[in-house]
């Protein structure tokens, strides 16, 4: 019998002092299988960091085709598409023709990923921001983490700072471009 996702509930504080974006977000993430939990909530930190009108969660990896996180303006237009965790060359390619803005979220080595895909054919590939999640930061918030978790998550000159389960946990953000 196929595994189901497993449903994560998350009440958000944001706080993107960067872009004076600041809501109260009520999310609901579903965890596949084959997810890890540094995977899921790099998509939830995406999510979070990309957030304005028109933000989504999609099928993700339960659909091969989709961004992980879309942002869609009224016409249904792709404006920014998400990926997460080590995305391949086709993929990239595939999502700089779609959308005005490409961004990867990674909690791996984004010096990895930039040799997997240097010398590939990628479109506008200079233009692809890679936002580094420190290992670290995401180990601690992983474990953190339930299924019903309440934080709130600040954003400052390239900070990240998560207050969860009366913990602080800080790290940078750090931006790496493919060209």
């Amino acid at each position: 019998m196929a595994q189901t996702a497993t449903i994560y509930t998350f009440a958000i504080e944001l706080s993107d002092m960067d872009r004076g974006v600041y809501e109260s977000l009520d999310l609901r993430v579903a965890r596949q299988p084959s997810e890890t939990m540094e995977y899921m909530l790099s998509r939830v930190i995406g999510y979070c960091r990309e957030y304005r009108e028109g933000i989504a969660f999609t099928q993700g990896i339960a659909a091969g085709d989709e961004p992980a996180v879309a942002v869609r303006d009224l016409t249904g237009q792709l404006l920014v598409w998400v990926e997460v965790g080590m995305p391949d060359a086709d993929r990239l390619h595939r999502a700089s023709k779609h959308a005005a803005r490409v961004v990867v979220y990674t909690h791996r080595n984004p010096e990895v990923l930039k040799q997997q895909l240097a010398g590939k054919r990628i479109h506008r590939a200079e233009e692809i921001s890679i936002f580094a999640l420190d290992m670290r930061f995401m180990a601690a918030l992983s474990a953190a983490v339930e299924r019903r978790t309440s934080l709130s998550l600040s954003i400052t000159e390239g900070q990240i700072y998560v207050e969860v389960g009366g913990q602080s946990i800080a790290s940078a953000l750090a931006e790496h471009r493919l060209a």
